[in-house]
């Protein structure tokens, strides 16, 4: 039989299909047969053997290429956009046929998933089964998979909160606070970037970072975001994240197979990933050298990591960005699993490779040797975004200057059981004011001069040149005294440098005004809490929603502490009665208490809080 007529067949095969009716059930088309050769009964079975083999590779290219019909007769959104050129020469061939009928174009939406072309690449066994058991291990309780599997990367829909991404279960937080304090980061002090994928590369970030506001910041308005801008700078802070993960060598995109925009509610509605096998079947990943082409791939697949798999596809994204045997390495003990027993938290480390892009178990900078090849792993350089916790200042940690001073003034909090977020819309909170600096200037040239590896004491010929490189200038019978013992120690120098007068090159400020502090900082808890809607008594409801408060932070001077504390005693518990005597005296901040106060001062110790409305929370 010749290419003409198989070609024919073919094209009869296709337009049966289309009408919905099986090849099987149709007669087959006459055609010319050459007459049976002589020779026998032999020649005649092999021609009859040679024609089934032939009908059969005919059914084999008709189904195929069915299939590749029905992938354009139901394209995809990416699809229409940019079709293969084989795809649109498909379409051509057949676009003079009759249209499919109801019943196929429901089957051919129901296969569409298993016939697209899949993007993107499968996960080898192995790899499923090693990311699940790090991620999960081998205990897997199915409320904390249920937590994980039903919580999307997305914003709350609440005006007063619309600048947050909202939580409604527990665990999954850890991830969530930790893009949300990248996407603050761009709302506040990128905004006007953000159509920039090159926005995220920390080189262009360099000339931005200092003193710079954007136009939102300034005007502290988060309900005039566009839904736009919140979702380029949340598809720019995954981005970044991904790269710091990769070393800025390269981002993995973990997604699922064959999902777009118009399917992803319809896809994942019936699927269900209760195991490393289940992950295995639908995970693709994509990885890319490019930040352009990432942040169209997330941009793209924005809808994905909104659905109820977001957190754990970002998640996954992260680790396969870093690398599973770097994760690992990284880790004091791996054996644990990264979401951690019983309640599914993310752990510290999840949090660290979102920060610092390794997953290190401790917030202390760089690393502790024990020596003998032993040693604690700790944040190993500066980062854009920082982290404060309850348990610092419950003594259970240090957390190391890195995260505490990070490079934009945002934070995630931690407390033993949730994360949040804490953040200032201006940079010089965390500026060192004229003081401080003097502060640090004289103890370092004490520290230069100390010989007893770091025991506090210098000599007699190291303090005087600690005077001539500070300008200090104390009076002839103080700098006998300090030089009486032969040695000076730290603690009695810098007692008196607090009475020298700061003219003399001393630290006393008559005004007690230079070395305080006064800003506005805001915490934001994306965990949905029920908040009454409406009047109780008139039958109000109850909604969830996320917090954003507000907070007056007021920060004394720290040399001044017991000068500073009994000020504030002599204000409050003035013996005289008379109100208009007491309102001739300063106004003196009320000071409100809550744990988030107890975080705030492991960075600005002794600072005095106070905010309107309830109390904010951090559980």
């Amino acid at each position: 039989m010749g290419d003409r007529e198989e070609e024919e067949e073919l094209q009869m095969a296709l337009r049966m299909s289309l009408q919905g009716s099986p090849p099987a059930q149709q007669p087959e088309p006459k055609r010319s047969k050459p007459p049976p050769p002589a020779g026998g009964e032999e020649e005649e079975e092999s021609a009859d053997a040679e024609a089934e083999a032939r009908r059969k590779q005919r059914e084999l290219r008709a189904a195929a290429a069915e299939k590749r019909l029905r992938a354009v007769v139901v394209p995809s959104p990416a699809a229409a956009v940019a079709p293969a050129p084989e795809v649109v020469a498909r379409e051509v061939e057949v676009k003079a046929d009759p249209g499919p009928s109801e019943a196929s174009m429901e089957e051919a939406k129901a296969e569409e998933v298993e016939v697209e072309e899949e993007k993107g690449e499968r996960l080898p066994p192995d790899v499923a089964e090693k990311l699940w058991l790090m991620v999960f291990g081998n205990k897997l309780e199915k409320e904390v998979l249920a937590q994980w599997s039903n919580q999307g990367i997305r914003f709350s829909s609440d005006p007063e909160t619309t600048v947050g991404l909202v939580q409604h279960e527990g665990g999954p937080c850890g991830v969530l606070a930790t893009v949300q304090a990248y996407v603050l980061k761009y709302l506040l002090f990128f905004s006007d970037d953000l159509g920039n994928p090159e926005v995220s590369d920390p080189f262009y970030a360099l000339g931005q970072r200092r003193f710079y506001q954007s136009s939102f910041a300034a005007r502290d308005d988060f309900s005039s975001l566009t839904d736009d801008r919140k979702t380029r700078a949340l598809v720019h802070a995954m981005l970044e994240i991904l790269f710091l993960c990769g070393t800025g060598k390269r981002a993995v995109v973990a997604t699922i197979g064959s999902v777009n925009e118009a399917k992803t509610a319809a896809v994942l509605e019936g699927l269900s990933v209760d195991s490393a096998m289940d992950l295995q079947k639908v995970l693709r990943i994509s990885t890319f050298t490019s930040r352009k082409d990432a942040f169209n791939s997330l941009i793209a697949n924005i809808s994905l990591f909104e659905s109820r798999l977001g957190a754990m596809l970002f998640l996954i994204s992260a680790l396969l960005s870093r690398g599973l045997e770097r994760i690992q390495a990284d880790r004091d003990d791996p054996s644990l699993p990264l979401v951690t027993a019983p309640f599914g938290h993310a752990s510290q480390e999840v949090v660290n490779l979102l920060l610092c892009g390794e997953a290190v178990s401790n917030v202390f900078d760089g690393k502790v040797d024990f020596g003998g090849g032993m040693f604690l792993n700790g944040i190993p350089n500066d980062v854009e975004v920082g982290f404060l916790t309850l348990l610092e200042s419950l003594n259970f940690c240090k957390v190391g200057q890195y995260l505490k001073c990070p490079k934009w003034p945002i934070w995630v909090v931690g407390s033993e059981s949730h994360y949040s977020v804490l953040f200032a819309l201006n940079p010089n909170v965390q500026e060192e004011n004229e003081l401080e600096e003097r502060e640090s200037k004289i103890r370092r040239a004490f520290d230069a001069q100390d010989q007893s590896g770091g025991g506090g004491f210098i000599s007699v010929e190291g303090f005087q040149q600690v005077l001539r490189d500070t300008d200090i200038n104390f009076p002839s019978d103080k700098l006998e005294d300090l030089c009486n013992a032969g040695i000076i120690v730290w603690s009695e120098f810098w007692q008196a440098l607090l009475q020298l007068d700061k003219r003399a090159g001393g630290m006393k400020d008559p005004t007690g005004l230079m070395g305080k502090k006064q800003f506005t900082i805001y915490h934001f808890n994306g965990i949905a809490k029920s908040v009454l809607n409406g009047n109780a008594n008139i039958g109000g409801s109850t909604i969830q929603r996320p917090r954003l408060c507000k907070l007056n932070v007021s920060v004394p001077p720290r040399w001044t502490q017991d000068e500073y504390l009994a000020d504030v005693v002599s204000a409050s518990t003035s013996g005289s009665k008379d109100d208009s005597v007491l309102s001739l005296a300063p106004p003196v901040q009320t000071s409100q208490h809550a744990p988030l106060v107890d975080c705030i001062r492991t960075r600005w110790p002794r600072a005095v809080c106070s905010w309107v409305g309830d109390m904010p929370s951090i559980v």
